[in-house]
């Protein structure tokens, strides 16, 4: 699949530490789109990832989703009805879930900045991602895979490390 089947409004999934937000950022680049990152949105700046209010998370959400060429990272299900209705295409990073934990720690215990952070936050080791990662994620799977047959848009999955560089290979992408 060529990158420019995916069209000028891309979704991409999967669990946390995939790599999603990397694969945003190398796309927006590439592609001359803006790059939009759910856990940007759905926290507030300059905390450790305190929740934004529902009800003011899905407006900023959707407020997002109004543009004609972005890339979004993220899952969030609760708004997922409408992101799905104006994508264009879907990528679904499947990585396993001890990867997962290990890019976890190895974001938070060694690297200093990333894409899709949070402004003026710092990742730290926290038990309740931890458990997310573990123990929610696993069972999130199923429902994301559920939902990337189900849905009618150029899509592609990618289901390991190795894969997700392939691809980024296959479309001249760059990490940074």
């Amino acid at each position: 699949m060529n990158l420019s089947d995916l069209g000028n409004r891309i979704c991409i999934l999967g669990p946390s530490n995939s790599g999603k937000s990397t694969l945003a950022n190398a796309i927006a680049r590439k592609r001359g789109l803006e790059p939009i990152h759910l856990d940007v949105l759905h926290h507030l700046p300059n905390t450790d990832w305190e929740p934004r209010p529902k009800s003011e998370f899905i407006a900023v959400h959707d407020a997002a989703i109004a543009g004609e060429r972005w890339v979004m990272d993220g899952n969030y299900s609760v708004c997922m009805p409408q992101r799905f209705r104006r994508a264009t295409g879907l990528i679904l990073l499947d990585i396993s879930t001890p990867m997962s934990l290990l890019r976890y720690f190895r974001r938070t215990l060694f690297e200093t900045a990333r894409l899709g952070a949070l402004e003026g936050g710092r990742d730290s080791v926290k038990w309740d991602m931890i458990h997310h990662i573990a123990v929610t994620t696993p069972r999130n799977r199923k429902k994301y895979q559920a939902m990337f047959e189900e849905l009618e848009l150029p899509k592609l999955r990618l289901s390991s490390p190795g894969a997700i560089k392939q691809c980024f290979r296959d479309w001249g992408l760059t990490p940074d």
